[in-house]
């Protein structure tokens, strides 16, 4: 058995933006990890590095512009390392419908928990990013 997230919510702006926003390392940086690289296209590495500590990497296992993009765990901390996430796209009449999840976690444990409920502020994060042009400096996104 595996553990999953999921969390669906609206971005009010255009579908390329939101795109950018969730694939461009410059975009990352500005809600996610501290620092970030990477080519939004299958089969390459991402890093997104967040501490000296938490140096994480992930394969992109499949994308599409404008669609959808999704990320296999290379090198991360044990509970993140058999999990998958990645983000779907559709367009709706008032913006971007993003359908974000995070499957594969081995346990229901205090990590999976946690990082569901980080996950939440951080996609909050990038909505308010794209929106209205809000970056939280990294040390402030707990």
């Amino acid at each position: 058995m595996s553990f999953s997230i999921y969390h669906d919510f609206t971005i009010k702006c255009e579908m390329s933006n939101v795109y950018d926003g969730i694939s461009n390392p410059e975009q990352l940086k500005h809600w996610w990890p501290l620092k970030c690289s990477g080519i939004p296209k299958e089969g390459e590495i991402y890093n997104f590095n967040f501490t000296d500590k938490y140096d994480w990497y992930a394969k992109v296992s499949n994308c599409k512009v404008n669609e959808h993009i999704y990320f296999k765990l290379t090198k991360s901390d044990e509970d993140w390392q058999p999990t998958t996430f990645g983000f779907d796209l559709r367009e709706k009449e008032d913006g971007v419908l993003v359908k974000f999840w995070h499957k594969d976690w081995p346990n229901c444990n205090a990590h999976f928990k946690h990082s569901s409920f980080c996950w939440a502020l951080l996609l909050k994060g990038l909505k308010d990013y794209l929106e209205k042009g809000i970056i939280i400096p990294f040390q402030d996104r707990s």
